[in-house]
This record gives C-alpha cells, sequence and structure tokens, in this order.
C-alpha cells in the first residue's frame, strides 16, 4: 500500500472516527471526558459484529432452530454466519430501538446471543459494568440509535478490515490520549509499520506457496500483524500467513482479538498477558516478528518472574542479562531473539537507550554482548524526531536475523535516516514527520543494496546514508590503570617487591576490541604517566553502538566577520526602534 492510498484512507477514516468518537456528546456529564473510551470502544466493537452479521442473520436464526437442541452447534452457525462467530438472538439494532422500554433487557438479551469467542472480547472491557452506568443516566438508547445511524454502519462491504484498524486505532489514540497514558506507550503509525514489514520482507522469498508466521509481542490492536499479513499477500496471495500476537491491555486486546476473529484468522492465536511475566507462547517459534514495545517505563511489575527466568540461565528468556528496572525495552528483544525461527527475522523498535546505556559488563551491555556475538544484529535504522503521535524523541528499527545472508555474515549495517522524512501538513500529536513512499523505498534500497558510506537521495534534502562495520567495532576492553602510591620523598610505596596502587589515581581507559590492549596502553597512557600498569585482573568486556558519533560531520562555526555584521544590523534597527520610539513619545 503506497502511502498516497494512506493518505486518502487517514482522512476518510479520521472522519468516521471523529463521527464515532461525537457520541461522547450525550455521555458529557454522566461520564467523565477520560471514561468516554469505556463506552465508545466496546460499542464500536459491537457494531461491527453486528454490520458483520446482519446478512446472514436470517440463516443464522433459520439454522439455530433446527440446532438448538445438540451437544454442539458450534461448526453450524459459523458455518452459516460466515464467520467464526455467530450470533442467535432474535435482536438486531433495528429491533431494539423499536422498544425503548425494554431497551437494557433486549440489549443484554442480544449481547448474550454471541458466540463464547465474542463473550470473551466483550469481558475484557467490562461492559456490563458499563452497561449499568449507560441505562442509570438514560444514554443506553441514544447511545444505540446513534451508532444504528447511516453514519455508524461499519459492515465490510462499506469498511474493510484494513480501514476498521484505522478506526480501532484512532479511537485508541483518542481514549489514551484523554485518559493521559504515558508517553512510553505510544503508537505506531501506518508509515512506520510499512516501513519495518518492507525491511522485513525485502530480502524474502515468497515465491512458493506454504505458510508464514507472524509474532507481535505486544501487538496492542493487532495492526502490526494485520501490516505484515497484507505486504506478504501483495507479494504472493497463495501464501497463508499465520498471526500471533500477546497483549496486557484489556481494551487493546479485545480489540485485537475481534480484528483477527472478523478478518478470519484463528482467534485463539491472540492471547492476554503480560509477555514479560506471563509468556504465552512459550516453546512457539515463528519467520517473523514485528514489535513496538514500550520504552522508557520500568518492568518493577514483572520484575520478581523475570529475575526467576534470568536464573534459569540458557532455559529461561533471559540468560544474558537484565536492564536497568528503569527501563525494560531490551527484556522484549530478548524475548523477540527467543521466539525466532533459525530463518527467523525481527524488527523491532527501540530509543536510544539500548545502544549505549550500561558500562561493561553491565546488564544492558551484556545484552548488546549477546546479540552481536552471536550475528544476530543485522542493520540499526535512525529514524526522525517526532515520528510518533505521543512522543517526540528519536526512535531506532533494529533489525535481527537468525539467518544472515553470507555478505552480511559478521557485519552490521547502520542507516541514518533522520533527515529521511516530509513535514505532514497537519500534526497528529507529537507527530510531525511522514515516512512517505519516496523515503521509504530510499531506507529500503539503502538496506537492500549493503553499501558503505552510501548517501540515498539528496543531500540538501530528503536523504539517508548507509555505514557497514564488523561486529568487532562495536566491542571494547575497558582496563584499569593504576599508578603507584608514593611515600614522602616521592618514592613508590612497595609491598612484598611490588608497588601499592594509590586509589585515588586509578583511572580506566576503554580500548577498542580491533585494538591490541598492551599497544593502546604504550601510546595513549605511558607517555603521560610513566609508573602506571594495567591490573589485568580487573580488564571487562563491554560493547556500545555509538551511532551518533558514526555519523557526525563537522559544521564550521559561522565566520566572525558574518557574526559582526549581523550584530550590527541588530544595534542599527534597535537604536532605529529607540529613536522613533521616544520622537513618537517627544
Amino acid at each position: 500500500m503506497s502511502n498516497d492510498r494512506i493518505g486518502v484512507v487517514g482522512t476518510n477514516i479520521a472522519e468516521k472516527a471523529t463521527m464515532i468518537w461525537n457520541v461522547a456528546d450525550m455521555l458529557r456529564g454522566p461520564f467523565k471526558p477520560h471514561e468516554y473510551g469505556l463506552v465508545i470502544l466496546p460499542m464500536t466493537v459491537v457494531k461491527r459484529f453486528h454490520d458483520c452479521l446482519l446478512p446472514t442473520w436470517q440463516a443464522v436464526q433459520d439454522t439455530y432452530e433446527k440446532v438448538k437442541h445438540l451437544a454442539v452447534i458450534d461448526g453450524f452457525l459459523t458455518k452459516a454466519s460466515g464467520y467464526q462467530f455467530y450470533n442467535t438472538s432474535k435482536f438486531t439494532f433495528e429491533t431494539l430501538l423499536s422498544d425503548p422500554e425494554n431497551i437494557e433487557a433486549n440489549f443484554r438479551d442480544y449481547l448474550a446471543g454471541f458466540s463464547g469467542n465474542v463473550q470473551d472480547v466483550l469481558s475484557k472491557f467490562d461492559f456490563d459494568t458499563v452497561i449499568r452506568r449507560m441505562v442509570e443516566s438514560n444514554t443506553l438508547y441514544l447511545t444505540i440509535k446513534e451508532f444504528n445511524s447511516p453514519k455508524g454502519y461499519l459492515g465490510p462491504d462499506k469498511i474493510s478490515a484494513v480501514d476498521c484498524g484505522y478506526i480501532f486505532e484512532d479511537l485508541v489514540r483518542r481514549f489514551s490520549e484523554s485518559f493521559g497514558e504515558e508517553a512510553g506507550a505510544h503508537f505506531t503509525s501506518r508509515d512506520i509499520i510499512y516501513l519495518m514489514t518492507d525491511l522485513l520482507l525485502s530480502d524474502a522469498d515468497l515465491t512458493r506457496g506454504g505458510n508464514v508466521t507472524v509474532y507481535d509481542m505486544t501487538m496492542g490492536t493487532s495492526q502490526m500483524l494485520s501490516c505484515m499479513e497484507e505486504r506478504i499477500h501483495d507479494l504472493n496471495s497463495e501464501i497463508e500467513v499465520t498471526c500471533f500476537g500477546q497483549e496486557f491491555n484489556p481494551s487493546t486486546f479485545a480489540i485485537a482479538k475481534a480484528d483477527m476473529m472478523i478478518r478470519g484468522g484463528d482467534p485463539n492465536n491472540m492471547r492476554f498477558g503480560d509477555t514479560l511475566s506471563d509468556d504465552q507462547f512459550q516453546g512457539y517459534t515463528f519467520q517473523y516478528c514485528i514489535s513496538n514495545p514500550p520504552f522508557g517505563i520500568d518492568w518493577k511489575r514483572e520484575q520478581k518472574a523475570v529475575e526467576k527466568e534470568h536464573a534459569l540461565g540458557e532455559m529461561g528468556r533471559f540468560a544474558p542479562g537484565l536492564p536497568k528496572i528503569s527501563d525494560g525495552q531490551q527484556l522484549f528483544v530478548l524475548n523477540g531473539l527467543s521466539k525466532l525461527a533459525p530463518n527467523g527475522k525481527m524488527a523491532i523498535i527501540q530509543n536510544g537507550s539500548p545502544l549505549f546505556s550500561g558500562d561493561a559488563e553491565s546488564g544492558p551491555s551484556e545484552i548488546r554482548r549477546y546479540i552481536l556475538e552471536n550475528d544476530w544484529l543485522d542493520a540499526i535504522i535512525q529514524l526522525s524526531t517526532d515520528q510518533f503521535m505521543n512522543t517526540g524523541i528519536s526512535t531506532y528499527i533494529w533489525i535481527c536475523s537468525k539467518n544472515k545472508p553470507v555478505h552480511r555474515a559478521g557485519k552490521v549495517q547502520l542507516i541514518d535516516a533522520s533527515h529521511c522524512f516530509e513535514p505532514r501538513r497537519k500534526s497528529i500529536g507529537t507527530k510531525r514527520n511522514d515516512i512517505t513512499d519516496k523515503c521509504r523505498n530510499l531506507i529500503v534500497q539503502a538496506y537492500g543494496e549493503f553499501k558503505n558510506d552510501a548517501i540515498y537521495g539528496d543531500k540538501n534534502g530528503i536523504y539517508c546514508q548507509s555505514k557497514i562495520f564488523d561486529t568487532e567495532e562495536f566491542g571494547y576492553y575497558k582496563i584499569t590503570v593504576e599508578r603507584p602510591e608514593k611515600d614522602e620523598n616521592g618514592n613508590p610505596v612497595l609491598k612484598k617487591g611490588k608497588p601499592v596502587p594509590d586509589a585515588n589515581l586509578r583511572d580506566t581507559e576503554n580500548v577498542p576490541m580491533k585494538e591490541d590492549i598492551r599497544e593502546y596502553f604504550e601510546r595513549e597512557v605511558l607517555p603521560y604517566a610513566p609508573d602506571a600498569w594495567i591490573d589485568e585482573k580487573k580488564t571487562k568486556v563491554g560493547y556500545e553502538i555509538p551511532m551518533t558519533r558514526y555519523f557526525y560531520e563537522y559544521q564550521a562555526p559561522e565566520p566572525v566577520e558574518n557574526i559582526m555584521a549581523r550584530i550590527t544590523e541588530l544595534e542599527k534597527d534597535i537604536s532605529a526602534s529607540l529613536q522613533a520610539l521616544f520622537h513618537k513619545e517627544a
């Protein structure tokens, strides 16, 4: 799908989402602004189910009358409905509105008619409590009436599965904004998702049929999964795509499961629970992993379970190390790697912290070491700032592969795409920049061609830059440099014939792994401290990826003459303004 298509859809879907959200007008008073989503999200899901089932409503009614006495009836009813769900209630939204006096009882009867998998979806919304509040505030009938209007129609003949995904995403975003959700729980816009899918699939051989598995460990409303399925089918419509996802937010999980049911996938592959502490896919592996986990958010809630699994060593997901408690995003990276098949590939979004946080042999450094020494890090793409709806920070797409092509083995590609964007005409929250078709094509081309020191695009406009490094480039030895304690005469203090180190003069140096430690020490230390030595027992190994440093370009300062000329002009302007002011007062 091109971004031109995205732009058109975005306009129409935003209008539809706005119309649905405007139901909040009748909720004002009984519900506080941050509670509007408690009504709007489940009602939108119910109406989507309703409108999908409407064409086969009579067929389901007839089938139900024939089979209701049987012990197992699901198969008959799903066949009649044409979906993996059904509703046996005699009510529709139209007939519900014809009996306003009994709206609560009839609406509950309608909801009770849904199949068990829909009941599970509705339970995650705690919809029963919401209905009770709507009845008490006399807003249930009005809400159903609004959703039953022509502008509230959500049938698949008018709203495709992809478009409905947009609507769900937009509504969840509005709800989260009204709730003041933390910046780390951001939403991933489609332009970024399509870049991730195209990077994952750029070297894929999908000419043959078969099945492809895709996993999102923090799936939200499952839009990354649906985009991957869409992209794979664009390449080969004969391939079967099986999607798996886990989510711990009840509302977004309910939407994801509902979306999967409507799209014809297996809703049982949508699992509820916290990925870090309650892994629902233990023992599973997948061909592709695509995720945008929260960053800058602590893992205190999961700490006990994570540390217990870390203690299992290679039997668990977190053997290499644990990140600092204030930021758990590297735990998701480890989880994703543990779920990749031998030919698997992952695209995961992170902020800058996993590139360099932590000292040598700290948890973050050991996680980087684990990835790099296994040669699983394929590429990192730096995006521009202001790419997300509720955080403006710089973000990075990490591409990890369990089976790199031969020409990429032992190498890591860094792509600076921070200049590869086009400003939006109208921002959405803090999202002011888009990755358009042109931008995405440049980045994917840079990734595919795998060239060092190559620039794609116009250096004075939209462009990205590619650099290739050996994996060893990111490793270093942290050495401890000691100097002797000295007596009052300036002589080294000895103990058993060896100099006693002076703790006040102790220092450390980071020696690039590609350098010889002794040569580095003789060149960088001994000329300035001839009595120094290395305490080799304290030498540690560390890994960091200082991406900004690799792409830094020196900018010459403005000539002094130009600065003075500007200051002179400013002084003239200020002087003229003061004269005009005093002349006017006189």
